[in-house]
């Protein structure tokens, strides 16, 4: 007959699973052994039991600790957690930093006396081109967009400058353009696969691994990163011409169009640790083009033999956008990985260090000006300098880094959700696409039914950056750059702000013994920076109370009279036409913005900025 026994499973540490066996032994076997002495066999057996359970007990509550991700501390724990949380920790982190690249072009004479740069021997330098630095060690930084001499607007601005003259004829022309540049560099290596492998994995191992920068087949065909397998759309650039959008063609600014578009090529990648990165492809079969889970709902209840097993997936509105293949599997192909590496805290190079470029790649846009001995001439003008310090650079994420990273991602989880989060996302752009300099995001005033409804209200900056109207290229790369990140039932309008100029007038009285006109001169320069358009948001008041702070702190000043603001219009004059009645939107030495979204711009601060020293 079966006994039962009174066992205690709250007992864990070594000292109470002790005392619970010898307990155990006293009640259910009191005339079988009674010698509970340190030194006896059985006091022996029982410890060594007891300190079996504790190491056990010890284990699993480890292991379970390790589960959390605010607990972790095992890296390749962590690593898990993150990834599981959506976010990608970061083996290490690039420095970045801006170049000034310059060329020098002859001059052309166009005829009666107009000169200008002979843009037939300007040069292209493609992406990825690598600069070394100056100072010892190999630390390479590579440009990150291609440079083209002979193309310049607003969003790639190309500053030219008279170089060299004969009298008063310019001979040269100095071109300088501005690029970001990361510092890396591009290492390859390659994986061959003759049949297909579902969900293949292949690992990179290296230091200082940064990520991939592509990856090519032996037909020539680009495979995509994306987020994670079931992800079969990515961004896409084209160029901006007449073919691809005749309605957005005329915009030079804008010079490629943002685009969405499948692939069903395409690969994840995950670190799992700092040296080594795990690339994985997908599993449908390369020759099934359709790569669809969706049954064709005219079928559907037809009793048709190649719809009966698809009945056995429920309609679900993810099947909409998730595919059963997650992508293909290479198959009879050679992949060729070129990935990044560098970064880390040594990689902030200091300023004009980066001065050495690689010209191997660097051509001539009109090939046939190439073997002429000015060719030759202009290709040795070609230099490279970083006028600021490259920052960012960073050893990567250690583990609080990627417990807080990760919990803040889980959190978001790149979807815009809040005002700012649209703000955020508006601002991150890529610049490819256009720059949105300003972003203001409201409920539309005028919607019964705005739950779902935003208004973003942006501007740009023209060549001289003074604000302007973003254009319709520009509007539309937004839409679709937005599209991929906001709530499916939100509907986001794309309008302008408003831009009101203003000019500034105000008096002041001196201190004895300081000269009026040095005081006025450092008033005015206050000003400009104080209204620099880079400080400056839609809907931003003007805070009079600020200003009169501001001026009277400026060394010379005795007392401010007066400071008041004009509204500047005219279109003719090269201002906003809008109008705007600033002494009726004052109060307790406030300017406030209107209802409509408006920005406050200086826009001739050296005109527009006008003082007068008063008697006192």
């Amino acid at each position: 007959m079966a006994i039962n026994r009174d066992i205690k499973y709250v007992n864990r540490d070594f000292t109470s699973l002790r005392n619970s066996l010898v307990d155990y032994t006293k009640t259910y076997f009191p005339n079988t052994y009674n010698d509970f002495t340190p030194s006896s066999p059985g006091m022996m057996f029982m410890e060594m039991a007891a300190y079996v359970g504790d190491v056990l007990s010890f284990y699993v509550d480890n292991q379970f600790q390790e589960t959390f991700i605010q607990y972790a501390r095992q890296s390749q724990n962590l690593y898990d957690l993150a990834y599981m949380m959506g976010y990608k920790p970061k083996a290490t982190t690039a420095a970045t930093t801006q170049l000034d690249v310059y060329q020098q072009l002859p001059s052309k004479d166009l005829g009666g006396g107009n000169y200008v740069p002979d843009y037939s021997y300007a040069l292209q330098i493609p992406e990825a081109t690598p600069v070394t630095s100056n100072l010892s060690g190999s630390l390479q930084f590579i440009i990150q967009d291609k440079i083209d001499f002979a193309s310049s607007g607003s969003m790639d601005l190309t500053t030219v400058t008279v170089y060299q003259t004969a009298g008063s004829v310019p001979t040269y022309f100095l071109l300088k353009k501005t690029r970001k540049a990361i510092s890396a560099d591009i290492s390859t290596t390659s994986f061959t696969y003759t049949s297909p492998i579902p969900f293949s994995n292949n690992l990179i191992v290296n230091e200082n691994i940064i990520g991939v920068l592509d990856i090519i087949d032996s037909n020539g065909n680009e495979w995509y990163e994306v987020d994670y397998l079931a992800q079969d759309a990515v961004y896409d650039s084209i160029k901006n011409s007449n073919p691809n959008d005749p309605n957005l063609s005329s915009d030079t600014n804008i010079a490629y169009l943002l685009k969405t578009k499948q692939v069903a090529k395409r690969f994840a990648t995950r670190f799992l640790n700092k040296t080594t990165l795990q690339l994985q492809f997908g599993s449908g079969n390369p020759g099934d083009t359709t790569e669809e889970l969706i049954p064709n709902p005219d079928n559907v209840g037809l009793g048709l033999p190649s719809e009966q097993d698809k009945l056995t997936t429920a309609f679900s509105p993810t099947n909409y956008i998730f595919t059963n293949s997650y992508g293909i599997a290479p198959s009879n192909t050679t992949l060729t990985v070129r990935y990044l590496v560098g970064g880390g805290v040594s990689a902030n190079a200091p300023a004009s260090t980066l001065t050495i470029l690689n010209t191997n790649n660097v051509k001539f846009i009109n090939s046939t000006v190439a073997n002429t001995t000015l060719a030759s001439q202009i290709f040795g003008t070609l230099l490279v300098n970083n006028p600021e310090a490259a920052t960012g650079g960073s050893d990567g994420d250690d583990i609080n880094e990627i417990r807080q990273n990760s919990m803040g991602n889980f959190q978001n989880q790149l979807r815009n959700v809040t005002f700012d989060d649209y703000v955020v996302r508006s601002l991150s752009l890529p610049p490819i696409y256009g720059t949105i300099s300003k972003v203001y995001a409201s409920k539309p005033q005028s919607s019964s039914n705005s739950n779902n409804t935003l208004d973003l209200y942006v501007l740009s900056y023209n060549d001289n950056k003074e604000l302007t109207t973003a254009t319709p290229a520009l509007k539309q790369n937004l839409a679709t750059y937005l599209a991929e990140y906001k709530m499916i039932n939100d509907a986001i309008g794309i309008l302008d702000a408003f831009i009101i100029n203003i000019g500034i007038n105000f008096e002041i009285i001196t201190l004895p013994s300081y000269n009026s006109d040095e005081v006025i001169l450092k008033c005015i320069s206050a000003l400009k920076v104080a209204f620099n358009i880079d400080k400056w948001q839609i809907n931003q008041p003007i805070m009079l109370r600020d200003l009169n702070i501001l001026i009277d702190n400026v060394e010379g000043v005795q007392t401010v009279k007066k400071i008041e603001f004009t509204n500047k219009t005219g279109e003719n004059l090269g201002y906003s036409d809008y109008s705007y009645d600033i002494l009726g939107a004052t109060t307790n030495n406030v300017i406030y913005p209107s209802i409509d979204p408006m920005i406050f711009e200086l826009k001739y601060p050296n005109t527009d900025i006008q003082g007068k020293v008063v008697p006192l």
